[in-house]
């Protein structure tokens, strides 16, 4: 079955829109128009969840709109739906030889954006965004 979330994107004056998580503390993203924003929330959503179930976390069910939009925090933001991943597509376990100073800039990445997986996470966001370039070449 299909899921969606609630993504909150905010526009403050002179900064990129910046997009959070209602039901996921810690899932952010931003883009420089509503367009990118949106399309980062979903690239944010999916590691976020694909980490927690590598980690064992649950993941929660989604929040009502009416629930999100009656907090006072989420005044004047706008609320889009993000369809969440599939969650029964099985990671599957590889080793992957790297050269070291890369694993290195890898880590040092993934660590200061907080991904989900770290080094998985940033090594499936890398490939996944590789595929969208192939895929509209």
């Amino acid at each position: 079955m299909r899921k969606f979330y609630i993504a909150l994107l905010r526009k403050e004056p002179d900064s990129c829109y910046g997009v959070d998580f209602p039901d996921f503390p810690g899932c952010i993203t931003a883009g420089d128009n509503a367009e990118e924003a949106q399309r980062k929330a979903e690239e944010a959503l999916q590691l976020h969840i694909e980490g927690m179930v590598e980690d064992g976390d649950e993941v929660p069910e989604p929040s009502s709109l009416d629930e999100v939009l009656a907090d006072p925090e989420n005044e004047g933001a706008l609320a889009v739906l993000v369809e969440a991943p599939v969650l029964d597509d099985p990671a599957v376990k590889i080793t992957l030889d790297v050269p070291k100073s890369l694993l290195e800039r890898i880590d040092t990445i993934a660590k200061a954006r907080k991904l989900p997986g770290r080094r998985s996470g940033f090594i499936i966001e890398a490939a996944r965004r590789r595929i969208k370039q192939e895929e509209v070449a």
